[in-house]
């Protein structure tokens, strides 16, 4: 065992049973019910404001529509009320998700809400809602509609969805803080993928209900009025010297700007000309053998969704295609030497409360390394696992927790470490507890490395004469998000 944990047995046994009893609490109590009519009344988008919403994501003209809407209210729909619905909301859903569930669910929540106000993420993307739904309100209310202003105000948004498709949502809700436009709606989750950690970190539990049609409208009243709770974000920005990042997530982006801590020197010569990409993750980064099987599979999905068909079919395959990339066994024509991290990375961490960057020996067994937010991981899973107070004096480490500015960095050694850390019988290997991170990574005889923040992953290319940098970061502003418990 790597660390002492104070967990018990039952504690250990929790997580792993976690997506089973979620989906049984997820049908509800017999008699229970929630009143179709009741609910829609609360979550009703006046039909002017979901329909200028609607012109001003199509027509990409926010301006326009809020002067249309509001010369017209009254002479083509209803007198608006003074104030707005009780609970206004609005629902990405990401169709691919869920397996079969996706077009079924979609559905369900248009027949529950307005129609305009559920869209599908391969029409209409998070930041077109943003820069034109939401600014469309905020221009009506300038114009003095007290209903848009209300509407505006007590705005909240639900995803359906896994990890990755909550990321997109919570990083384009972020340019309304860059941008002054406060209040920025806090997300709730209907959990579609096949890991759901933010969604189990959150209290909307881990798999798809059984009884699903009537989970939706549980689900739908408690993001009407559940608390807020605040999440870190952090920014993560990859600085190479040639090349570029084989098939990025939608959560990486190019950019011209290279903007590393300068309070820490490169040693070595520096390329003249470097390609960036930055992005920012909500639960974890990693590098290694877990994103390579996890880079693997996510192409297999996709050269042949038909094997796609849901959350338990996906960690079927997940499992069996983990077995074939050497997680377990490495292969005797390489050089088993190779395969650690420690021959390709440097880590550097600014621990808590310090300014200074400190190096961190990476051990050379491990073969991934996990920088971890929240206590979640690979289905509801907490490698980091609860160190006793002592131990975590003598580490110099704090409790964790979601918002405490800090991520848990730990090392996986291969397959058969994973699998009992997985099962919670060991702690994983702790290296550090970080307030900002900086991974330097030479290629020697590697060409790539595999990488994923929140369940999306790609393969970065490593150059032999000149490093690239991964430079990790907290966010200024919270992201927040609504408690489903």
């Amino acid at each position: 065992m790597d660390s002492p944990t104070s967990a018990g047995s039952t504690a250990r046994i929790i997580p792993a049973r976690s997506s089973m009893i979620e989906s049984i609490r997820g049908c509800g109590l017999p008699g229970v019910r929630i009143n179709r009519d009741e609910l829609k009344k609360k979550l009703l988008i006046p039909e002017y404001l979901r329909h200028a919403i609607r012109d001003a994501i199509k027509t990409k003209d926010a301006d326009a529509q809020a002067d249309r809407y509001f010369s017209k209210t009254g002479e083509l729909y209803d007198p608006p009320e003074n104030e707005g619905p009780e609970g206004p909301m609005v629902i990405f859903v990401n169709s691919k998700s869920g397996g079969r569930h996706g077009p079924e669910l979609k559905l369900r929540l248009q027949q529950l809400m307005g129609e305009e106000q559920v869209f599908d993420l391969s029409i209409v993307k998070p930041h077109e809602f943003v820069e034109y739904g939401l600014v469309c309100l905020e221009k009506m209310a300038l114009l003095g509609d007290n209903c848009a202003r209300e509407t505006r105000e007590k705005m909240r948004i639900m995803v359906a969805g896994g990890d990755g498709t909550v990321g997109w949502v919570l990083g384009s809700l972020a340019a309304l803080y860059r941008q002054g436009r406060e209040p920025v709606p806090p997300v709730g989750i209907i959990p579609l993928g096949t890991g759901n950690d933010l969604a189990r970190s959150f209290g909307w539990g881990g798999s798809f209900p059984f009884a699903w049609k009537s989970a939706v409208k549980r689900s739908l009243q408690r993001a009407i009025s559940g608390p807020v709770c605040r999440l870190d974000s952090w920014q993560l920005l990859v600085s190479m010297p040639c090349g570029e990042v084989v098939d990025p997530p939608h959560s990486l982006k190019a950019t011209e700007e290279c903007s590393l801590d300068q309070g820490l020197e490169v040693e070595g010569q520096l390329p003249e000309k470097v390609n960036s990409y930055e992005g920012v993750f909500y639960n974890y980064f990693s590098i290694g053998m877990d994103a390579q099987v996890a880079y693997g599979f996510h192409h297999l999905r996709n050269e042949k969704p038909y094997l796609a068909q849901g959350p338990i079919s996906n960690k079927l395959i997940y499992s069996g295609y983990s077995c074939t990339q050497g997680w377990f066994l490495t292969p005797c024509i390489s050089d088993p030497s190779l395969r650690g991290l420690k021959n390709i990375l440097r880590l550097h961490v600014k621990k808590v409360n310090c300014t200074e960057w400190e190096q961190i020996p990476v051990p050379k067994s491990v073969r991934a390394i996990i920088a971890l937010n929240l206590h979640n991981y690979g289905s509801g899973r907490n490698p980091w696992g609860t160190p006793k107070p002592d131990y975590l004096e003598k580490k110099g480490f704090v409790k964790a927790h979601a918002d405490d500015g800090l991520l848990e960095i730990f090392g996986l050694k291969q397959g058969w470490h994973a699998s009992f850390v997985m099962v919670e019988l060991i702690s994983a290997k702790h290296i550090a507890q970080a307030a900002a991170i900086r991974l330097e990574i030479r290629g020697g005889e590697w060409k790539d490395a595999y990488m994923q923040m929140d369940g999306e992953p790609w393969k970065q290319p490593l150059s032999k004469e000149y490093s690239s940098f991964v430079e990790i970061k907290r966010e200024p502003h919270h992201s927040l998000m609504i408690n489903g418990e």
